[in-house]
């Protein structure tokens, strides 16, 4: 009968030594440093003042305690930051400044039970912000059916560049299909599809902290665009232009309007040398040139194949010499490459590939050029590798005003 309640008040027991051994366990794993004490400050501290920040490294104190390094700081708007830095490392960064004054900066050592050491007080002056180097840089032109705006953003940091429209109450509002979010270095933004009339803009860059630059006010006026009438385009061959080959093809089937064999310009490779083949072609009126497209010839359904062009220049003017050389009559008007969307090995065209080079491609002639009347086209390697040069159709934009 004892041995009976003996073994009615074993669980019991065993339930008692479990919770006593947990209660060791937890006195076990409160965090060491619970102490409370303050931790050592840190020393040897040294800024580097960058753009629109500053680095700051310092030597970690010797207290088994310490957690982190916290500076803690005024922004350029008055707001109160901080930045945390482990301590496996013996550096951080302050950012957010718009301005170029000097800033104190507290650093903190951390505890593990989060108690702070006594502050050690630096000074930064951090350099000028990227978002107002982005700003002097915004260049704003007239382009056709548009415009084109410009920036340089050397650091790469993250900016926004904003444009802003008048609404249906004369008031600015953001226009998010212009503005640009980007942290690239050369900021280029094409805005098309615009009418001929003056656009009134605001822009102005701001960054990730809410820093915002000055305004900047345009009135942009795009450029009429047309499409030169083809019917007035004539073979113009200068000395050392590149001949045709001999089974049916025509410098003047360029712009007939025909596509396939044997509607096309198709340069002979092995009488035209191996120097770059050039063509040249009267448009028949002087115009500023906003573009040329050109849609390939394919060999069967390879686009990107024999004598397609793969890097090519164009060039203008309104008084060629007639000696045939590329001198001081001609002006270049853009060079080109053409890279194939699926990037597969040469003789293999995906869908992607053909439906893009069945498009043909519109490539865009720099806005400065002056207005040209005679056309030239250099094809300087074929996909092929070779210098030679077809085109199934070409078209010509600008505007004659």
């Amino acid at each position: 009968m004892k041995l009976m309640k003996l073994i009615r008040y074993i669980p019991v027991m065993a339930t008692l030594l479990w919770l006593s051994s947990c209660k060791e366990d937890m006195d076990y794993k409160t965090p060491a440093g619970g102490d409370g004490s303050v931790p050592q400050v840190v020393s040897n501290v040294t800024v580097e003042n960058l753009a629109g920040k500053a680095r700051i490294t310092y030597k970690l104190p010797n207290d088994k305690n310490l957690l982190y390094v916290k500076a803690v700081y005024k922004n350029s708007a008055g707001a109160m930051a901080e930045t945390k830095s482990s301590y496996y490392k013996d550096t951080l960064t302050v950012e957010g400044f718009a301005d170029t004054l000097e800033h104190d900066i507290s650093l903190y050592s951390v505890s593990r039970s989060e108690v702070l050491s006594q502050p050690v007080v630096v000074k930064v002056r951090p350099l000028e912000a990227p978002f107002k180097k982005v700003f002097k840089t915004i260049s704003v032109i007239n382009a056709f059916g548009g415009y084109n705006l410009t920036a340089s953003n050397p650091t790469r940091d993250n900016v926004a560049i904003i444009v802003m429209k008048r609404n249906a109450f004369n008031q600015f509002e953001v226009d998010n299909f212009k503005s640009i979010y980007t942290r690239t270095d050369d900021i280029v933004s094409k805005i098309r599809g615009l009418d001929t009339t003056t656009h009134e803009y605001a822009v102005y860059v701001k960054d990730k902290w809410g820093n915002n630059s000055d305004t900047l006010m345009v009135n942009v006026k795009p450029i009429y665009e047309a499409k030169l009438d083809p019917s007035k385009f004539r073979g113009f061959v200068l000395p050392g232009d590149a001949p045709q080959v001999t089974n049916g093809a025509r410098l003047e089937y360029a712009w007939d309007g025909n596509l396939g064999w044997p509607y096309t310009s198709f340069t002979a490779q092995v009488t035209g040398g191996t120097n770059p083949h050039i063509i040249t072609f009267d448009t028949g009126v002087e115009a500023k040139i906003s573009r040329i497209w050109i849609r390939p010839f394919p060999e069967g359904t390879r686009f990107y194949y024999l004598s397609t062009m793969r890097r090519f220049e164009i060039y203008g003017s309104t008084n060629p010499s007639l000696n045939g050389a590329l001198d001081g009559s001609w002006t270049l008007m853009g060079s080109y490459e053409v890279k194939k969307p699926s990037g597969l090995p040469y003789g293999t065209d995906n869908a992607e590939d053909q439906a893009t080079a069945a498009a043909g491609f519109s490539w865009e002639v720099d806005l400065n050029a002056p207005k040209v009347r005679y056309i030239r086209i250099r094809c300087l390697e074929n996909w092929a590798g070779g210098t030679a040069q077809s085109i199934n159709e070409l078209e010509v934009y600008g505007s004659t005003l």
